[in-house]
């Protein structure tokens, strides 16, 4: 039960809506959805044979789609991969609800001074192109923009912009960018 309500809200994301006829729709004709789709059911497989059957499932949509995303990488309500292709996100990294990302994205681990892997908050957006790498913290209500480097921490409410990253503080900064929020 709990796997069907996230795929609902993830599907909600996108439509704003959910019934089973879009959930069809979307898993059949929507690369992104369907990698959201097949990476909910592969982490949230009870059984040895479940598992093993989405996550062959899951590798071949990673094939297709160039998105990386490891079921185990813990990422809440709400996932919205808005466009598809050569998206890298680190099983380390732990997403909030109500997340967007876009292609040519990478959340990746880091070595040395930054060690480690980034956390995101609720609310965030992050564009085409753009880097996360280290253990950073990203707040609530965020947005990257395209092509954005992040080796730093991001508090709530900003816009971050450029190689490398500079903050601009704006009230409720991803808001246009998260359509239809799980509250």
């Amino acid at each position: 039960m709990k796997n069907k309500s996230i795929i609902y809200d993830d599907l909600y994301r996108y439509t704003g809506e959910r019934s089973f006829w879009l959930l069809l729709r979307y898993v059949f004709f929507t690369p992104g959805f369907q990698y959201v789709f097949l990476f909910r059911k592969t982490s949230n497989a009870d059984f040895i044979l479940s598992k093993i059957f989405w996550k062959i499932l899951l590798r071949r949509c990673m094939l297709s789609t160039g998105i990386q995303i490891p079921e185990i990488t813990k990422i809440d309500r709400g996932f919205r991969i808005v466009h598809f292709g050569h998206i890298v996100i680190n099983p380390a990294t732990i997403i909030g609800k109500n997340f967007n990302i876009s292609h040519g994205v990478t959340l990746g681990h880091a070595e040395g001074k930054q060690a480690g892997s980034p956390i995101i908050g609720n609310n965030v957006s992050i564009q085409t192109n753009a880097v996360v790498v280290g253990s950073v913290m990203i707040g609530n209500d965020v947005l990257i923009a395209p092509n954005a480097f992040v080796n730093f921490d991001v508090p709530d409410g900003a816009i971050v912009l450029g190689n490398p990253g500079s903050i601009i503080l704006k009230e409720k900064a991803s808001e246009k960018y998260i359509v239809y929020k799980i509250e």
